[in-house]
């Protein structure tokens, strides 16, 4: 069976382990050899990673840096962390290449959409950091963008939780998880998994985002074969 191209974003914070803050390696290593794996048996595999194990640009309003400042640094955030994945995904026996939309040609190589396309057809796992290089746009909207752009078959949403709840699992026990919800679902009722503007950019580019779990090894694997406990946000039928 051919492999799925799939683009999965990552929060910074996935990185981060117990500490909640940084990389831990244990964490980066376990979550590089699912990745690995699901790149080994013959899946196309795209990351976007986050920045907030490192900065969050909503903490730097609060510091009292304004929005484009805060943003930039959030997305230097970003890179590093692609960069830790690079070297951890290579280490774990798979090719890997760290993209960066913001261009630092000294420490990684520029995004560009064809030369991306081109290292996933060889095999190579392409971790795209720097969000969509502006401010005011999540990685999550980053992320839909270039699932949509090099058409990829799924966005996988990699969360803390095994899919879309109707309210926090971990606060509400009679929170209950949706099997499959519209984009237009998900954006009426302001679900927060993703924010509004992913959901609609998704919706725009007729892109299936599958909401699931890294807390399980293999995860990853399971989701790409159809698999694992999962929301399916999909375009209206």
């Amino acid at each position: 069976m051919a492999g799925k191209r799939a683009l999965i974003k990552l929060s910074g914070e996935a990185l981060a382990g117990p500490g909640g803050a940084g990389i831990h390696g244990e964490t980066l290593t376990a979550l590089a050899n699912d990745i690995a794996t699901a790149a080994g048996v013959g899946h196309e595999i795209a990351v976007v990673v986050g920045g907030g194990n490192f900065f969050r640009g909503v903490q730097g309003l609060a510091k009292g840096l304004d929005r484009p400042t805060a943003d930039s640094i959030g997305m230097l955030g970003t890179v590093m962390n692609a960069l830790a994945l690079e070297h951890a995904i290579e280490s774990a026996g798979v090719p890997a290449r760290a993209m960066s939309a913001v261009p630092m040609p000294s420490l990684c190589e520029s995004y560009a959409r064809k030369r991306a396309l081109d290292h996933m057809a060889h095999g190579k796992v392409v971790i795209l950091g720097g969000g969509t290089s502006n401010p005011y746009f999540t990685t999550d909207t980053g992320a839909a963008l270039r699932a949509a752009e090099l058409s990829c078959a799924l966005l996988m949403k990699a969360t803390n939780v095994d899919g879309v709840y109707t309210a926090d699992p971990k606060k509400d026990p009679t929170a209950t998880r949706f099997e499959r919800l519209t984009h237009d679902e998900a954006i009426a009722r302001n679900l927060k998994v993703m924010d509004t503007a992913a959901f609609a950019l998704a919706r725009e580019a007729g892109l299936t985002i599958v909401v699931f779990s890294l807390a399980e090894p293999g995860s990853i694997g399971a989701v790409l074969e159809g698999g694992g406990r999962a929301t399916i946000v999909a375009p209206a039928t």
